[in-house]
């Protein structure tokens, strides 16, 4: 019986190269961590190349699920990875917690100058984040912060696509290659809508009991007191299942939602971003 083996283009596997270069031409690195499947991939190459010249810089934040970010430090343990893992205090930034249409900008950047501050600390040439080459698609003002800062975006200066980096991922053996995305649970609420730590941990409890049901692919969105569900249409049915329909419900409940809905259009990226006029330079609506 002969193993499956990943079959990798010759395209991929020259941007894998270029990643390399680019990296080692760095000499040493903080990458931002998250335990994503980006991140993850960035990190576990950016090791390969700089050994110990290399360093994981993890945020701890309410807009950051408490599993992720025990994912990070298992992965950081398990690959001998040096990790610092910092307080994140977005909720406490000017604006933020106000939810404008730039708000991932503001939270970016102020990311973006602690990791940073830890690179220069611990002697790293340069703060690495990972975004690749389809995050330049959607409204992004993160990423402003990011050019701004002069962070370097390795993986987006590859070339390297999402569905690449999931199959140099599997190739690899790391196991985030089939994660489900995610995005900050701030991303869950509707622009002018405000942030509190109250409703940040609602839609997280809601997200993990979606996990925990085995729902590949999801999004909690909060409007007021209402729940909206994303999920894959594929799995609208199962949703829809008496005995999960009444969990769902009234765990939701428990956790302060008054009411809970599903979205017809079914799960997508960017969705808050619908409502939002990207022509205007700063995306009000």
């Amino acid at each position: 019986m002969t193993e499956n083996k990943v079959q990798i283009l010759p395209e991929t596997q020259l941007k894998l190269e270029r990643l390399k270069q680019s990296l080692t031409a760095l000499g040493s690195a903080a990458v931002a961590f998250s335990s994503g499947v980006d991140s993850t991939f960035l990190l576990k190459i950016a090791h390969e190349v700089l050994k110990d010249k290399v360093i994981a810089v993890t945020a701890r934040s309410a807009s950051f699920p408490a599993r992720e970010l025990k994912e990070a430090e298992e992965f950081c343990r398990k690959e001998g990875i040096r990790q610092v893992v910092f307080e994140s205090k977005e909720l406490e930034l000017e604006g933020f917690s106000q939810n404008p249409p730039n708000r991932c900008y503001i939270c970016k950047k102020q990311l973006l100058l602690q990791i940073q501050s830890i690179a220069r600390e611990n002697q790293m040439s340069w703060a690495v984040e990972g975004s690749n080459a389809d995050d330049e698609g959607d409204y992004r003002p993160g990423m402003q912060a990011v050019a701004e800062l002069g962070v370097k975006s390795p993986l987006r200066e590859a070339r390297l696509t999402k569905a690449e980096i999931r199959l140099l991922s599997k190739d690899m053996g790391l196991s985030v290659w089939e994660k489900p995305s995610f995005a900050c649970l701030a991303s869950r609420f509707p622009y002018g809508e405000p942030i509190t730590a109250e409703k940040l941990a609602m839609v997280g409890q809601a997200e993990e009991l979606l996990l925990q049901l085995g729902f590949s692919q999801f999004r909690v969105r909060i409007h007021g007191a209402m729940a909206r569900i994303e999920i894959l249409p594929e799995e609208f049915l199962r949703l829809m299942q008496e005995e999960i329909r009444i969990r769902v419900t009234e765990q939701l409940r428990e956790y302060g939602f008054t009411y809970v809905s599903m979205d017809l259009n079914g799960y997508r990226t960017g969705s808050m971003n619908e409502t939002i006029d990207l022509d205007k330079p700063d995306g009000r609506m």
